[in-house]
């Protein structure tokens, strides 16, 4: 059986797609709760291992929190690569697995360096949110499958909700080794769940297909997947570019300093909330409009709602803004996953989906460190503008290279 002919064969998608669905959703709200958890307490961990100085401690407290992006931004197209050959569950039994061991272990570091050490190891043998995904993606029928990435998307991002929250609950109940501890317990329910219920039927025409794939040279028109590259780190980007700011521009329009910090939660809370309900609704509007003119209408839109943030006067405009962008980007990875899946074969999906994965994780940790960078020596208004002006371009630029079957449906 070809590549071409397995395709085919694979378009219905997997007869158990909707318990898959439901295992990967499970899985990945609660790995990413376990992995965000520690924000609340990281540097008060830092300290406990023994690093004094305040500098130090923030300057420890970020280079933990982001190697594990650093190095899952490594390796994912190598897990999608091998998700390819040798099986997409069996990565996400591999990924839970290690986090749970890297995430317990974390429970017991003796000093600064076995956290940093364990946090990139995180990011080495993980993955099971972005692995899921990928099964998600290659397993749902095509007509269903941003729907599908979109109810997948909102249990992602409501699990980088919630995880600050119990981190914050938790510490003050049972300590903070012991929140470690209990957090590699809920991942090793998850290693349970997907060990045991996902079915992922076996193919030895994918494999072998796989494995005789040239990944990127297997795919005929690239001019799409490179876009959704773009589009996918742009995202990130537009995303994270804000983070560092908002704190000190929520200063400057809430009268009560004591509600800053509470104020500033609100708002970043906001965009999330509005992603969680908006993807799976998106997801839907494209599976029946097509992906193109979501993604182009997401971007153009979120890129206007960044111009009046830049010009608010108090909290509550602040607020509904965030809240609106985010409800416009929410069903952008969806989408991105979608044409991905649709645009390359199925045996190089997986390395290709990971690459979209590396790609995003690009624009997250570019964003903050430019977004700084920017506010605090042009002004924090140029962030926003400049975050605006991005984002109007990569929606001028998802149109103009969409392919022509999506130009000529969307004329009609």
């Amino acid at each position: 059986m070809t590549d071409t002919q397995w395709d085919a064969s694979a378009g219905p998608g997997s007869i158990y797609w909707k318990r898959n669905l439901t295992i990967s959703l499970l899985g990945s709200f609660t790995t990413i709760v376990a992995m965000t958890l520690l924000l609340p307490f990281l540097p008060l961990y830092v300290e406990e291992l023994g690093v004094s100085d305040h500098a130090d401690i923030v300057q420890w407290s970020g280079i933990a929190y982001g190697a594990t992006f650093f190095a899952a931004a490594l390796v994912a197209p190598l897990w999608g690569r091998l998700g390819d050959i040798y099986g997409r569950k069996l990565m996400l039994v591999r990924a839970s697995l290690g986090m749970t061991l890297a995430i317990s272990l974390m429970g017991m570091a003796g000093n600064v360096w076995q956290l940093v050490a364990l946090r990139l190891f995180v990011g080495l043998a993980g993955g099971y949110a972005s692995g899921s995904m990928v099964l998600v993606a290659t397993q749902t029928p095509k007509d269903r499958s941003a729907w599908a990435l979109g109810v997948l998307s909102s249990g992602i991002m409501a699990g980088n909700l919630v995880g600050p929250l119990i981190g914050g609950a938790l510490p003050p109940i049972i300590g903070i080794r012991g929140t470690f501890l209990a957090a590699g317990g809920m991942i090793f329910l998850a290693f349970l769940a997907t060990a045991l219920l996902i079915k992922e039927e076996k193919s030895p025409a994918r494999k072998q297909a796989a494995k005789a794939s040239g990944g990127w040279k297997s795919i005929a028109d690239k001019g799409p997947v490179i876009a959704m590259l773009a589009t996918g780190m742009l995202l990130m980007f537009a995303n994270m570019s804000i983070e560092p700011i908002i704190t000190v521009y929520v200063a400057q329009i809430v009268p009560v300093e004591t509600q800053v910090t509470m104020v500033s939660g609100v708002v970043m809370s906001a965009a999330a909330l509005g992603s969680i309900l908006s993807a799976s609704w998106l997801g839907k509007l494209a599976d029946r409009i097509g992906h193109w003119p979501v993604i182009s209408g997401a971007l153009a839109v979120a890129g206007l709602l960044l111009i009046p943030q830049a010009f608010v006067t108090s909290s509550w405009q602040l607020i509904i803004l965030r809240f609106l962008m985010g409800a416009a980007l929410g069903g952008l990875l969806p989408c991105i996953a979608a044409v991905i899946r649709h645009s390359v074969p199925d045996s190089a999906a997986g390395g290709i989906l990971g690459l979209s994965i590396s790609s995003q994780y690009v624009g997250q940790v570019a964003g903050p460190i430019l977004g700084g960078f920017i506010g605090g020596h042009i002004g924090m208004r140029a962030v926003f503008l400049g975050t605006s002006v991005l984002l109007l371009a990569g929606a001028a630029y998802a149109w103009m290279v969409r392919p022509r079957d999506a130009k000529a449906s969307a004329s009609d």
